[in-house]
């Protein structure tokens, strides 16, 4: 009698499955579509300058913002702060997002909460073997945003690199 009901259950779970994880289109033409505008914060824009300053005093290239890349970047910003955690959650999605849309060969990100300006962001993370790592890479392209949680007012970060 239990196996009977048991394979009777199997297609149900199996249908299921398939439909309980599955996108639905609006979410697919979202995902596919290159954000083109972003407005850069005042944060935002010293802390891609220094990062390239950075990369230059130590003999790399500088890295060409993308806003695509920037709006990803506040995406989780605001995925950080609405669930008051400070992680790599989602990091697969967002780079298959940009491999995909912008052509992306490697996507790497670094994350950061609480520091109160951009260098004070950029000198923790260049503390960071993996961090330092990331700013040091063979990218070409990156985006960034800084936002500040509207309850608590410290600031979040997030820098993805990509290598075309």
């Amino acid at each position: 009698m239990r196996v009977k009901f048991l394979k009777a259950l199997a297609p149900l779970v199996l249908v299921f499955t398939l439909f309980s994880c599955s996108p639905s289109s609006d979410d697919a033409a979202v995902t596919e579509t290159q954000v083109m505008n972003y407005n850069y914060n005042a944060d935002e824009t010293e802390l891609a300058r220094i990062i390239n300053e950075y990369r230059v005093s130590i003999g790399l290239n500088e890295l060409i913002m993308v806003n695509h890349i920037s709006y990803k970047s506040e995406e989780h910003n605001e995925y950080m702060i609405e669930n008051n955690v400070v992680d790599h959650a989602y990091f697969q999605e967002r780079s298959d997002n940009i491999i995909h849309v912008l052509g992306a060969v490697t996507v790497n990100e670094n994350v950061a909460y609480n520091f109160m300006t951009p260098q004070s962001a950029l000198s923790a993370w260049l503390n960071s073997p993996g961090h330092k790592a990331n700013i040091e890479g063979n990218s070409t392209h990156f985006g960034i945003s800084v936002t500040t949680s509207p309850t608590t007012g410290k600031k979040y970060y997030t820098n993805i690199f990509m290598k075309k």
